[in-house]
């Protein structure tokens, strides 16, 4: 069964069919730009835009950078206001006449992260931290996902975690990698402190720069960079579909995949 993999990100929607076997691409993903503003009617296009791109899928798998509760978007922090309570899973799937399932953005990396990259075969309890224009969280419990964890918005020195420590903090201050890495050790240390989580996985586009500032981090839990980079939530999201079922809304997902 093809299985396609959208992830509707801060700057740009992108997918691809993937094989949720192996978590791989089956085809060179295809990108476009996120509308502003990013409402309803304006996304659901966009995704129909990557859809059509590809065929012979039977169902699809989508990110959101919210929280998501049986295909119903409940937050949306990073995208228009009109996404508040609105039937993603039945919009989507009434525009790509195909089953779909959503989930929030991060709790889709982290997915595959589990399943197929950093994170396999981690016992014990797992975060994935994706740093973007939020901060997105997605925890893990012996592989099996916690679904809806909104870390990114903790406070830390007074205002919401993300707008002090996202990747687009850095950018929108202009900071260097060094006074960054700084904001995101202070974070870290926090989430350590409440939870106690045996791996951190870094994720978003700062991945691909972790040797700028990853090693600027100091903290007593071992913390690694995602493997997947910007593939992770195309892949974590048809992974999701597949164990879906044809069953509209994220679910708790065991992403224990066979190697």
């Amino acid at each position: 069964m093809a299985i396609l993999g959208i992830d509707i990100g801060g700057s740009g929607v992108k997918g691809a069919p993937v094989d949720t076997v192996r978590g791989e691409l089956l085809q060179e993903r295809h990108r476009v730009p996120t509308p502003q503003p990013s409402d309803v009617g304006s996304i659901v296009e966009a995704v129909a835009e990557v859809a059509a791109k590809f065929d012979g899928y039977d169902r699809v798998g989508i990110t959101f950078p919210g929280v998501v509760v049986d295909g119903v978007t409940r937050t949306a922090a990073n995208v228009d206001k009109s996404w508040l309570d609105a039937p993603a899973a039945q919009l989507f799937s009434e525009r790509l006449g195909k089953p779909v399932s959503v989930l929030n953005d991060a709790d889709a990396a982290g997915v595959a992260e589990v399943a197929f990259g950093a994170g396999h075969d981690q016992r014990g309890l797992t975060m994935m931290l994706t740093f973007g224009t939020g901060i997105g969280s997605a925890l893990f419990l012996d592989g099996t996902l916690i679904p809806n964890t909104e870390f990114g918005h903790l406070e830390l020195d007074g205002k919401d975690a993300e707008l002090r420590a996202s990747d687009r903090a850095r950018e929108h201050e202009d900071l260097s990698w060094e006074k960054w890495a700084g904001r995101v050790q202070d974070y870290l240390r926090h989430v350590e402190m409440l939870l106690s989580p045996r791996l951190f996985i870094v994720g978003g586009g700062v991945s691909k720069k972790a040797d700028k500032w990853l090693p600027l981090i100091e903290i007593r839990t071992p913390i690694v960079a995602a493997t997947l980079l910007n593939n992770a939530g195309i892949i974590g999201a048809a992974v999701t579909a597949e164990q879906a079922g044809g069953h509209p809304g994220a679910i708790a997902v065991d992403a224990d995949q066979p190697s």
